[in-house]
């Protein structure tokens, strides 16, 4: 129950942070898909994630995101994250970051990763993404994903 209050608390402040923004901030939507594997598992995988970056000055920038991300495999849940992107702006139009959180569903458990953002013209933008995921009593996993998205 508190994993999903958590979630709860963060789609909030995803959802309402806009407002408060100050100038420079975007949220944005993506569906995207990659590769996961780990303890056995080789599957495709196929999501959906929004989320919120807020302007840290002209190099730096942080977010929150939520998600969810399905293997694409018979029985797999839908499995859902929560968690936040820091990082360093790349020209006027790349986003580089370091990212992590927590998953919940049939796996609850943390993740790290990394990737690069970059737009295509004022709000189309295409990512690559890295996740390894601790799995506390099961061998770990990493994904690779690639996504588009709409930034406004």
């Amino acid at each position: 129950m508190k994993k999903f209050a958590v979630a709860a608390a963060l789609l909030t402040a995803v959802v309402a942070t806009p407002a408060l923004a100050a100038d420079g901030g975007e949220a944005r939507v993506e569906v995207r898909g990659g590769y996961i594997w780990g303890n056995g598992l080789d599957e495709a995988t196929a999501g959906i994630a929004a989320g919120y970056d807020f302007d840290l000055g002209d190099k730096a920038f942080a977010g929150a995101e939520v998600a969810g991300d399905k293997v694409l495999q018979n029985g797999a849940n839908v499995q859902f994250s929560a968690g936040g992107r820091v990082g360093a702006k790349v020209g006027t139009a790349g986003k580089l970051y370091a990212t992590g959180g927590y998953t919940f569903s049939d796996i609850d458990d943390p993740y790290i990763g990394a990737g690069y953002q970059h737009k295509f013209g004022s709000n189309v933008y295409g990512k690559i993404e890295y996740r390894h995921q601790f799995i506390g009593n099961f061998g770990d996993f990493d994904t690779v994903a690639a996504g588009v998205g709409f930034a406004f």
